[in-house]
Formats: structure tokens, sequence, C-alpha cells
């Protein structure tokens, strides 16, 4: 009987290092057009995020302080600077807003550490990262604790640079005491977006001393509010970049 054999190709296809390079190239071209995008969205969830789980820690922690304390607008002012020794000086060991800080709010807060700033403002830096610069007439939020950093005044005095509000920073207010009608929507309330002066329409959150916008003498103030009205989340014609 004839024998039948049956053979194999044993030869096998590899890519060229011609279509190697071509296709890193193509995949470098594609990682080039797409990464700066992909790092801008990060940044913006990274804002929303915590600007949202700021606004509800701080206003949980306040509600849990009334249970003990009473009426939050019988809780005085946050205040600033220092306390005086009995010879009139500032004592730097009693920062004004910090003993207000540990009494009402700090029992019911998870933070990592609590310090005081060269003027006395509370910074509590919170476990993902974030950091409150607390003082009466504002609180600070940084998104990140290495975006903080304090400059020399007019006056010789430290405070901290706001002039990243609305981008590394952004504004709140605790003034549930204050009936002036220039700070109503602060009134009653627990830590709201900062809207001094504020006549309640979206538009005038982008105009004015305190609005919105890329050019500016003061800080943007009216930047946090904006987001909170789009839910927390950054609105497309917000005027800048993340």
């Amino acid at each position: 009987m004839e024998k039948t054999y049956i053979t194999y190709n044993t030869y096998k296809h590899a890519f060229t290092l011609a279509e190697v390079l071509i296709t890193l190239g193509i995949i470098g071209v594609v990682a080039a057009l797409t990464m700066p995008a992909l790092i801008a969205n990060h940044r913006k969830t990274v804002v929303e995020t915590r600007l949202a789980k700021f606004y509800s820690t701080m206003n949980q922690a306040v509600i849990r302080a009334e249970v003990d304390f009473g009426d939050k607008k019988d809780w005085g002012t946050i205040g600033e600077g220092f306390a005086e020794d009995e010879e009139g000086n500032e004592d730097k060991s009693k920062s004004i807003p910090l003993i207000w800080f540990n009494t009402y709010m700090r029992p019911y807060l998870n933070l990592l550490d609590v310090k005081t700033s060269s003027d006395g403002r509370v910074l509590a830096y919170f476990p993902d990262g974030s950091l409150a610069v607390i003082s009466s007439s504002a609180i600070i939020f940084y998104v990140d604790a290495k975006y903080y950093s304090e400059y020399e005044t007019d006056s010789g005095s430290s405070a901290p640079d706001e002039m990243q509000s609305g981008t590394k920073c952004f504004l709140f207010a605790f003034w549930p005491s204050n009936e002036e009608e220039q700070s109503q929507y602060h009134y009653n309330k627990g830590v709201e977006p900062y809207t001094h002066m504020w006549d309640g329409t979206r538009e005038s959150l982008f105009k004015g001393e305190y609005g919105c916008k890329k050019e500016t003498s003061r800080t943007r103030p009216y930047c946090t509010k904006l987001i909170q009205m789009n839910g927390w989340k950054i609105p497309k014609d917000y005027p800048l970049r993340i």
C-alpha cells in the first residue's frame, strides 16, 4: 500500500522593524492627542468631588454641633488673629479662630492635622489631601494642600495667596448670625459658597469685583457658587481653566 505523508508549513509571519516603528508612532500620536484631555478631565473630577465632599462634611459637622451647643446663630463669630495676654500683647499660642474651631467643629470632623498660620488662621488638613484655611473673613478651601502658600501684605502681615481662587482654591463663608442684606445668603445657613454682595442671579456671578472671570485684580469668590448651582459640576461656560 502506498504511504501518504502530510507536511506542515512551519513558516511563521513576523512584523518587520518598520511595521513596529510605524505602530509605535501611531500610538504615540494618539496618546499625545488624548492625554491632555484625559488629564484635564481628571483634574476637573478631583475638584468637583472634593468640593462636594467638603461642603457636605462641614455642614454635617455643623448639624451635629448644634445638638450639643444649640443654634449656630448663637456660637459667635469665628474671629481673626490672636488673643491678647495680660499686658495687651498678642499671645501667639492663642489663635482666636482655633479656639472657636476646637470648640464647635473639630470634634465632629475627621482630620489628619490642625495647625495655625502665621496670622492665626486655622489650617485644617483632610484625609483626601485637601486643606481648609479658616477665619471669620472666609473659609478658603484648597483642593490640594500643596497649593497653599502665604505672602506678605502691604501692612506687613501674612495672608494666604487667594489669587488661585476658582482653580486651586475656592471660597466659602460661615456667617449664620449676619443679618445684613448683603449677606442674606449666609444668614441662618451653614458653610456656604461665598456670596457676599450677590444679587441672586447667575449672570452676576461672572461680573463685578467678586465675579468668576479671567481678568481680575481680586479673588474670584463667586466661582464656588457657580459650581454649586450646577450640582457641584464645573459648567461648560466656566471661564477659568482648572
